[in-house]
């Protein structure tokens, strides 16, 4: 008997990679899974579908149910078409699982309001398409599951992604919301920030990495920027985010509701919502003196810059180097 036994899932962007994963993983705990996947190419482009259906036959295959569905996510419809469908196959929705993405990459100066735009509507939108009618449902039934992904370029950054790391900030936030807002009629949802090789991975070239790296501007590991190679580097296949995300859609997880996990390889940590560090205060209107000694040798302190001037950029006011990043 599995975890998930006669859950009914909606798993998008499950064509391949991280979403893949979950699926396959799912239908093994007895769910019935609804395989979205329109088979778009990394940024977006074109549309094949031949990898949902390709994971719904190895479900087949293995003895577990589940129907492809090819609609995009950044339409309502579409995200209404999914949770239909799961209805109409299996008579009810438990659990939506948002992994579906592209990557537009572009410096902010470079990149074009079509970039921003196919962004924005596959990541954040199409979170809220899924959301939205799945919830009039499982608040009806008093039951269900959500899980986001959002990614540390959004909750840290990272350079080159400001439409990605925008929408995936953005969906940190979305869920924190969606957990207030559903909770009390027993629906989670929790969002991962995933550290895996994927497609996306692939689609930056070590080039760019090391530039970004010689110019200390860098952002943390995710899944569309992961860490250098490492011993645990066969860790990091995208099989290995699925088992939180089916422990977070189990019953055992009744009670975890809001937040964001990290996970890669066999590393699991939960982050802190974002909350106050350092606090200073005054008991009338500050004095701009009075901010540059508080911000910078009190709220500041001893906190690096991400992204400082470089040496030949002339910068008034620069006395001292920046700090560096540890």
């Amino acid at each position: 008997m599995g975890a998930l036994d006669g859950k009914v899932a909606v798993v998008t962007g499950a064509g391949r990679g991280i979403g893949r994963g979950i699926a396959m993983l799912f239908a093994r705990e007895g769910a019935r899974v609804v395989v979205n996947d329109p088979g778009v190419n990394v940024d977006g482009t074109g549309g094949d579908g031949g990898p949902a259906q390709q994971v719904v036959d190895e479900i087949k295959k293995a003895g577990g149910t589940a129907v492809a569905n090819l609609e995009t996510v950044a339409t309502v419809a579409g995200g209404e078409s999914m949770v239909k469908q799961a209805v109409d196959a299996y008579g009810r929705i438990d659990i939506v699982v948002n992994t579906a993405g592209i990557l537009r990459d572009r410096m902010v100066f470079n990149m074009s309001q079509q970039e921003w735009d196919d962004v924005i509507a596959v990541h954040l939108k199409g979170h809220y398409n899924t959301i939205k009618p799945a919830s009039v449902l499982m608040r009806q039934q008093r039951y269900g599951r959500i899980i986001n992904f959002s990614s540390t370029s959004g909750i840290i950054g990272n350079t080159g992604q400001v439409n990605y790391g925008a929408a995936k900030a953005a969906i940190a936030g979305l869920t924190r919301v969606i957990a207030r807002d559903l909770g009390r009629y027993g629906v989670t949802c929790n969002a991962i920030a995933p550290g895996a090789a994927t497609r996306m991975t692939q689609t930056v070239p070590d080039s760019a990495r090391q530039l970004r790296a010689q110019a200390g501007v860098q952002g943390a590991a995710s899944e569309s920027q992961p860490a250098p190679q490492s011993a645990f580097q066969g860790l990091r296949e995208p099989e290995f985010v699925a088992p939180m995300v089916g422990f977070l859609c189990s019953d055992d997880a009744w009670d975890i509701n809001g937040w964001v996990f990290n996970v890669s390889g066999g590393t699991v940590s939960v982050a802190h919502h974002p909350t106050p560090m350092r606090t200073v205060f005054t008991p009338g209107l500050w004095d701009l003196a009075e901010l540059d000694d508080a911000v910078n040798n009190v709220l500041l302190r001893d906190l690096p810059n991400p992204a400082p001037p470089r040496e030949d950029v002339e910068v008034p006011g620069r006395d001292t180097p920046a700090k560096p990043l540890a």
